[in-house]
């Protein structure tokens, strides 16, 4: 049955430098050597007495190297670290309790590295404290417990051959096998010939506690073949572990405890382990919490006792979240306190502690204060923490809206903010004791508003003459805050705010009757405000120049010509920026009102005239602008001049540079259709000519004309050709048959005297210049052939001879 409470005394004292506090080796034997044979005694090659000075023994030792090795294989950490491979300190802080010093037993170092001239083999490396328990009654707990971590590459061996790290404790020349474990990785068993590839069981080893380091090995693979080996990802670590054992059934005798970390006995793969001890011996002790937060959860445990059982009794209304059965229970507390005990039961001990804690409430942050808002610059607010429960353990305050924070010294309850030149939100950090969590209050926002400017208003004068509406837009530029309101004032002296009020940055200036000026009032914020620059508009005695234009806007067909009119009521003088004519002047005085003159424009691409009218005394131009729009020139192409036969159908052709055009030909004589743009015409034999001529019209009313000569022979179908032509001079310089009737030359051929072709073409109307291949030929006659089709389907042949002059 579990005891609620110690009944015997635990002050009683550990050996001297047991938890290596002196920061070395003093009172521990050290010994290093090589297992090629086994791990065991005969592995043992080299001892370091405890009762010797370094460097044959271990007295003031911080250091003992590897065994023929100048590297290190023993070490006392007297500074923490991080271990490269587990992550994890290298002096351990567990569930509250502080080591203060460990060891390093091995190193990543193997035999079978080129650097090594002695037997193959691992190293091993031990250290042993020889324990003279105190006297006393056996019921009474003498208690060790140590902390261990460790590193081990799997060497892919049997289990008893893998690297390993043992802790053991023997008395009367006997190991007490309950509190001598053995951590090493497990394999199949199943390894070859050579003791290598046995299959890791990675669940087991996983079960233990093992887990695989991210880092490479530092040694290349061993059993590896290849010119330059791998190295493998096959190192696997173990974080701290506590481990506990009783000693009270070896009052006033001596018991051996001893350290050890072993290679793997190839020698290829390496281990090294992590120990420290605790300084207290006076049985167990439950490591946790005493003070707790109601409704938080805690970790209790206590160093684990090999093979033990672990019975744990938690306060009512307490729960475990997990652990049950294990060294280390996670709990969930309630709003009360009470004892937590422990009984670990293995072969050889009995132990139990129990824990008294107390239950404190939970933190409530409270609020910081309600929002404001100040004038940047010299300001002051007081925040007050109000409906919190904890202490105030400093103010935080953030100018990003939260996405950092700025830690302020200040633990009291009120916090004073002064000279703020941002929007700064403020916190209280509150903590209920040091077992409830750290809570924020809700947030104060203190704003900060940026000082009033005015700014300026754009332009700062305005002239405008009688009669004239300003249309004057004032611009406020360069503000900072809102605007408040608008003033207006006569004299500069009696401002009055406008009414309703305005609070716009743009004002529009119409209608006014006398000269006024403007200004805005403009407030940022809970500043003070401030007042603009003034804008004035003054009103001139001069009348502004008046005017009425016709057309404002007008299109005219290319060529045409339009009437500008223009009637001025006011104005002294005027002046055309584009040449018009009009009454033959372009620009004069105005002699009276109204003054109306007519202009006459031609432009022959869209055009803008304008007007400039002045009136003396006032300095604004009415400037009226005429805007002609002028449609393109429609250009109408048509077929050449022709010549056909009487009764030879001639099909006209017409085309328009504008597109949706309609067409008419006159005379409409002959033709089947003059409203197309391809009518067919056929001549009768008693006319000599026509001549035909199409127009192309818009949908606005312009148009483009062109014109055709057809010319009938009274002949039949026929190929005439010249007898003679001229090359290279200003006439008859090109000689081709003309074709009357004919629907398809097939050819027409010039050959030389030598019956070699200068020339050839089917297409009607073309004909050869004289020369070939650049060069003009030699004066004398040239033979020539053609063969045409006539439009009634006759075949016409015909040959001769002309004559070339040079």
């Amino acid at each position: 049955m579990l005891i609620c409470c110690r009944t015997f005394s635990q002050m009683q004292s550990c050996p001297l430098n047991n938890d290596f506090a002196l920061g070395t080796l003093t009172h521990w034997q050290a010994y290093t050597g090589n297992n090629k044979n086994g791990n065991g005694a005969g592995a043992i090659l080299k001892i370091y007495d405890s009762s010797v000075s370094f460097p044959l023994g271990t007295l003031g030792a911080v250091s003992i190297p590897e065994y023929q090795l100048s590297e290190i294989g023993i070490q006392v950490n007297n500074t923490n670290g991080t271990d490269k491979y587990g992550g994890f300190a290298t002096i351990p802080i567990i569930n509250g309790y502080k080591y203060g010093n460990s060891i390093l037993l091995g190193s990543t170092n193997i035999t079978t590295s080129s650097a090594f001239t002695g037997p193959q083999g691992g190293f091993i490396r031990g250290v042993r404290y020889m324990i003279d328990v105190p006297s006393g009654p056996a019921t009474e707990p003498y208690t060790m417990t140590y902390a261990y971590a460790m590193v081990l590459e799997n060497g892919s061996h049997n289990s008893n051959e893998q690297p390993l790290f043992s802790a053991t404790v023997s008395a009367n020349g006997k190991v007490i096998t309950c509190a001598s474990p053995q951590y090493y990785l497990p394999t199949e068993n199943n390894a070859n010939a050579l003791g290598g590839n046995a299959v890791l069981d990675t669940a087991a080893a996983i079960a233990e506690g093992f887990s695989l380091s991210a880092g490479l090995s530092p040694n290349a693979d061993p059993n590896s073949t290849l010119p330059n080996p791998p190295h493998l990802q096959d190192v696997w670590t173990k974080g701290w572990r506590e481990v506990t054992f009783d000693l009270s059934p070896y009052r006033g005798n001596q018991v051996v405890l001893t350290f050890e970390a072993d290679n793997c006995v190839p020698g290829g793969h390496f281990s090294y382990a992590y120990v420290a001890l605790r300084g207290v011996c006076n049985g167990l002790i439950i490591s946790g919490e005493p003070i707790v937060c109601a409704g938080g959860n805690f970790v209790y445990s206590v160093p684990g006792l090999t093979g033990a059982s672990y019975n744990w009794i938690i306060p009512g209304g307490w729960s475990i979240l997990s652990g049950t059965g294990t060294n280390a229970i996670t709990v969930r507390s309630d709003d009360s306190g009470g004892v937590i005990a422990i009984e670990e039961v293995n072969s050889c001990a009995d132990l139990k502690d129990t824990l008294t804690v107390v239950a404190t409430p939970p933190t409530v942050p409270g609020s910081a204060g309600s929002d404001t808002e100040v004038c940047t610059g010299q300001n002051t607010t007081t925040l007050s923490l109000s409906g919190s429960r904890g202490t105030v353990l400093n103010w935080i305050s953030s100018i990003d809206n939260g996405n950092s924070w700025d830690t302020l010294m200040d633990t009291i309850r009120q916090y004073t903010a002064q000279n703020l030149m941002t929007t700064t939100i403020f916190r209280a950090l509150v903590q209920n004791g040091t077992s409830c969590a750290i809570d924020s209050s809700s947030a104060a926002v203190i704003i900060v508003d940026p000082k009033s400017v005015s700014g300026q208003l754009d332009p700062n004068n305005i002239e405008a003459c009688q009669g004239q509406n300003p249309e004057a837009t004032l611009i406020l530029k360069g503000e900072t805050g809102t605007v408040i309101n608008w003033e207006s004032a006569t004299d500069t002296i009696h401002w009055s705010g406008f009414s309703p009020v305005d609070t716009s940055t743009i004002y529009n200036v119409v209608n006014i009757g006398q000269s006024t000026q403007y200004r805005l009032i403009v407030q940022s914020g809970v500043c003070p405000a401030d007042t603009s620059s003034i804008s004035s508009v003054t009103l001139l005695n001069a009348q502004t120049p008046r005017a009425a234009i016709n057309p404002a806007d007008t299109t005219i067909c290319y060529g045409d010509t339009v009437l500008l009119k223009a009637i001025i009521s006011s104005g002294t003088s005027y002046t055309w920026t584009n040449t018009v004519s009009a009454a033959n002047e372009t620009s004069g005085a105005i002699d009276k009102v109204p003054y109306d003159f007519d202009a006459m424009a031609s432009p022959l691409k869209t055009t803008t005239y304008e007007l400039s009218i002045d009136n003396a005394g006032c300095p604004y131009l009415l400037v009226d602008t005429f805007r002609v729009n002028v449609y393109p020139q429609i250009v109408v192409k048509i077929d050449d001049d022709t010549t056909i036969v009487s009764g030879e159908p001639l099909q006209l052709q017409a085309s328009s540079s504008d597109t949706g055009d309609s067409f008419t030909w006159t005379p409409a004589t002959y033709l089947n259709n003059e409203y197309v743009s391809d009518p067919i015409s056929i001549l009768p034999g008693n006319i000599d000519s026509i001549n035909y001529v199409v127009r192309a019209t818009s949908a606005i009313g312009c148009y483009g004309v062109a014109r055709v000569n057809v010319r009938l022979f009274k002949t039949g179908a026929d190929i005439f050709v010249p007898n003679a032509f001229t090359p290279g001079s200003g006439t008859n310089n090109m000689f081709r048959p003309v074709a009357v009737g004919i629907a398809a030359l097939q050819y027409f051929r010039v050959y030389n005297r030598w019956g070699q072709m200068v020339y050839t073409t089917t297409s009607i109307g073309q004909g050869w210049d004289g020369y070939v291949n650049g060069k003009l030929q030699e004066t004398g006659s040239y033979v020539w052939i053609a063969k045409a089709i006539a439009y009634t389907g006759k075949i016409i042949s015909k040959e001769g001879v002309v004559i070339l002059i040079r």
